[in-house]
């Protein structure tokens, strides 16, 4: 089959998320069709899988002004701008009514398997600039199908590829065959099965942002209950003023407070810091009990249940015949990278970027939200959304609106990259910028309080806002 002439194809989205959805509505603004391709049965599929965990986010910042336009005829109600939405509030006040409000122009169970360039694999250079994209889509009921397209978004994100327990990187020796005690998502102990699973038990929790965080508080939470449960965690960093965020001086309050939860699990002695620790493999005792081994020959005292928060990854198989520049760290836009690097900065804000810090040598395809950060952590939806708007404008020709800022970020509140991780704890500082204020005060939170309805509660929990 000929490919059709490149202007009259849809701009191909991969992924109904927030930023998918938004890039879908930009687009519709600018009077370009897109097609978004989901590989999940619903909008925000991947939001839905941490529907219990509260964004540090208020409502006003989760929503996007293009998508907001395209749902005002619908009678859809902004939710209060102040409030704190949950993933699950997310996807159902706001994910699903904007798909729905896109209609046809989703299409739900589409897995995308691959990207190229019509007739061109990514050796060919003649009149490769003139093909159309072609993208390969398997559907759930079997059938595949391919679509052309004048260009690609690739907003699918990086939920299905977490990082792995060991510290080098790679699965720690016995982490797959230990998977039956293990997760890497953090659990709805809200829920009483999940619940069952963690009371009374001793939990390593492997990681250092905000899911870890979230973890260590629900865990010291339940101890707190009378369960009994007991947190280890495990840092592969040692302890410093910059460990658990901002505190009070972060501009994300919310964000701020999540970590002097975490802050006051190991306070309070509901759980146990273990510093310097990079885990090389997980053995299993006599009983069955978990041991974690680190790189220099510590073996910690047996555990139930790991909980393995350590970041994401993109999956980029199915991009392998179009051609990418991405930077050999993070996996990320060699231009966006600097902004986001970890080993050089994680504090004060990373300026707004947009189709220029997003191009590839494939001019037309983007990686936007939190899959154009790679390996990068702390992404905000407020950046994806500026990525999308830009990215739209500079499709639709219009390289003013393209290069302009329209937004401006709040401080992380985080300081001093993942490189200091081998360093003494009584060497790490914090290293100036916004971190360099007095330690924050601990603030109470009240996390997991079954009697507090939802107007009553402090948004405790935290994500990265995908």
């Amino acid at each position: 089959m000929n490919a059709p002439a490149t202007a009259e194809l849809p701009v191909v989205v991969i992924g109904a998320g927030p930023t998918g959805l938004a890039a879908a509505a930009h687009l519709i603004d600018r009077g370009i069709t897109p097609l978004v391709l989901e590989a999940g049965r619903a909008a925000g599929a991947a939001v839905r899988e941490w529907a219990h965990v509260r964004l540090f986010s208020p409502w006003g910042e989760v929503t996007d002004p293009a998508a907001e336009k395209l749902l005002a005829p619908t009678g859809w109600t902004r939710p209060d701008q102040a409030s704190y939405p949950s993933g699950g509030d997310w996807a159902e006040q706001y994910l699903k009514p904007l798909a729905g409000a896109l209609g046809d122009k989703v299409r739900f169970g589409a897995t995308v398997t691959g990207v190229s360039r019509a007739g061109r694999d990514r050796i060919v250079d003649a009149d490769r600039e003139a093909q159309p994209f072609v993208v390969h889509v398997a559907y759930a009921d079997g059938r595949e199908e391919r679509i052309f397209a004048r260009a690609v978004i690739d907003a699918s994100g990086t939920w299905t590829a977490p990082s792995p327990a060991g510290g080098s990187g790679l699965p720690a020796l016995g982490e797959k065959a230990a998977a039956d005690r293990i997760t890497y998502r953090v659990p709805d102990l809200k829920d009483p099965a999940v619940r069952a699973r963690y009371a009374g038990k001793r939990t390593a929790v492997i990681g250092s942002g905000a899911s870890a965080f979230t973890a260590l508080a629900d865990l010291a939470a339940s101890a707190v209950g009378g369960a009994g449960t007991k947190a280890v965690w495990v840092l592969r960093r040692g302890i410093s003023g910059a460990t658990f965020g901002g505190g009070a001086v972060d501009q994300l309050p919310a964000r701020g407070a999540l970590g002097l939860a975490a802050k006051a699990a190991v306070d309070d002695g509901h759980a146990d810091a273990v510093t310097g620790f990079r885990t090389e493999a997980i053995e299993r005792d006599g009983d069955g009990r978990l041991v974690l081994v680190a790189e220099d020959g510590r073996r910690l005292e047996a555990v139930d249940e790991v909980i393995v928060l350590t970041g994401f990854r993109p999956q980029l198989s199915f991009l392998s015949e179009v051609r990418l520049n991405l930077d050999e760290r993070l996996q990320a836009p060699v231009e966006l990278a600097p902004l986001i690097d970890p080993n050089v900065h994680s504090c004060g804000t990373v300026y707004p970027h947009g189709h220029r810090e997003l191009a590839h040598p494939e001019s037309g395809i983007y990686l936007v939200g939190m899959k154009s950060y790679g390996r990068a952590p702390t992404f905000l939806a407020m950046t994806g959304y500026e990525q999308v708007r830009s990215v739209a404008a500079a499709l639709a020709g219009d390289w003013e609106a393209a290069d302009r800022v329209e937004l401006t970020l709040p401080e992380t509140g985080v300081c001093g990259g993942a490189g200091l991780f081998d360093a003494p704890e009584a060497d790490q500082t914090p290293v100036g910028g916004c971190c360099a204020a007095p330690e924050p005060q601990l603030v109470q939170l009240r996390t997991l309080a079954p009697a507090a309805t939802a107007a009553e509660e402090v948004p405790a929990q935290g994500c990265c806002s995908p």
